[in-house]
């Protein structure tokens, strides 16, 4: 009797040749999960990150396994190691950015427009993202951060509306749910802190301009919790605008003010 050829099936012959899965280390977990947490905000630059306990016992993992991602995150330039002052999230993010820009728009004042339009462009889109994306957690903390705002601006306190006026729009930058707007945004914050400084400094002095920016910040609120992306970047831009014109409106004033102490010199 002939033998029956073997029939080899496809799928039993294709086990053969397909890859077993990639081992994921749990070092490698947890390096994505502190990358994310980076990505996020959760962790800033500077902030010093809970110790190997800590953080074994938040990710259920061996303490050799959160030392292995640790230094490959520092290896990466994310972390910083310093002897004696624990591992903090490193602001190479951040100053890679910042450090030659800040420089460059002290000596270059024709910098200063180029900064404030980029500024009107990134946190008009960063508002329209903001109502579109804004989770309830996004949009707590984007009240508490609107009513420091505005308690700061009611009592007419400089220092506190300085600071509060930063918040307000890191906050709405964040709950856009873009990282790169969330962390440009941080940046040029930072390049433009004088100008925006002064120019509070400056507002502060007049009440119709300090009561201005003050409703410009609450269109640009009750436009994000409406979920009205449209609203929201146009009074984000409009604001924005407001801002770039004061600024050089005041460096306009002061050039003038500096011209004519000159002349009034040379008599």
């Amino acid at each position: 009797m002939a033998m029956q050829p073997i029939i080899w099936s496809y799928h039993f012959v294709n086990l053969w040749f397909i890859s077993p899965p990639p081992v994921v280390r749990l070092a490698d977990t947890v390096v994505t999960e502190i990358e994310n947490q980076i990505l996020d905000g959760a962790l800033r630059p500077g902030d010093r990150i809970p110790s190997e306990r800590k953080l074994a016992e938040d990710f259920g993992v061996s303490r050799p396994s959160i030392r292995e991602a640790i230094q490959k995150l520092v290896a990466k330039g994310l972390l910083v190691t310093r002897h004696g002052g624990g591992t903090t999230v490193t602001d190479k993010l951040d100053a890679a950015f910042m450090d030659p820009w800040q420089d460059m728009v002290k000596d270059h004042p024709l910098l200063h427009r180029d900064v404030l339009e980029v500024r009107e462009m990134l946190e008009g889109q960063a508002a329209a993202l903001a109502a579109l994306r804004a989770t309830d957690v996004d949009m707590n903390r984007l009240d508490k951060a609107y009513a420091a705002l505005d308690e700061a601006y009611a009592n007419k306190d400089l220092d506190a509306s300085i600071a509060a006026d930063v918040a307000f729009h890191q906050a709405i930058a964040e709950a856009s749910h873009n990282v790169l707007i969330g962390h440009l945004t941080a940046s040029l914050m930072r390049v433009i802190h004088d100008h925006v400084t002064n120019n509070l400094k400056h507002s502060h002095t007049r009440p119709a301009h300090w009561e201005q920016l003050r409703c410009q910040h609450r269109a640009i609120w009750k436009a994000i919790k409406a979920n009205k992306a449209d609203k929201a970047s146009v009074a984000a831009k409009e604001h924005s605008t407001y801002i770039r014109e004061s600024i050089e409106n005041n460096a306009l004033d002061e050039h003038r003010r500096v011209s004519a102490l000159r002349r009034a010199g040379s008599k």
